[in-house]
């Protein structure tokens, strides 16, 4: 079964760190786009960070630049988002996704492949 699954999340305080992880099954991740995505409260999906495939270089948004890092386990065919000094609003549901064509993409929607999300809760 060709699936992603996402884990780590939890609650932690502001200014905290968090790591999560991303498993993929069925394939391997080293040959894919591999996004992060999160849906916070009242806001629609949005794109965290994104690895090309063509050069193996990682776009960050604006507002985690600096804070979130990505890396992976090409071994174990994992992938990790490192999140530093939390904020309140990075609370949400997080999600990896993957895709072997084309590139990196806003929208959730061009991912072929896309977990069912960990939970972040940034909060005192």
């Amino acid at each position: 079964q060709l699936r992603l699954v996402e884990s780590g999340g939890g609650l932690v305080q502001p200014g905290g760190s968090l790591t999560l992880s991303c498993a993929a099954s069925g394939f391997r991740l080293e040959d894919t786009i591999l996004a992060w995505f999160r849906q916070v409260p009242g806001k629609g999906r949005e794109v965290v960070a994104c690895t090309r495939i063509t050069d193996g270089r990682t776009d960050y948004a604006a507002f985690v630049k600096g804070r979130f890092a990505t890396s992976r386990n090409r071994v174990q065919s994992m992938a990790y988002l490192h999140m530093n000094s939390l904020k309140s609003e990075d609370t949400g549901i997080y999600y990896c996704a993957a895709e072997v064509y084309g590139s990196c993409s806003d929208s959730s929607e061009e991912y072929m492949y896309f977990g069912q999300g960990t939970q972040v809760t940034v909060s005192s």
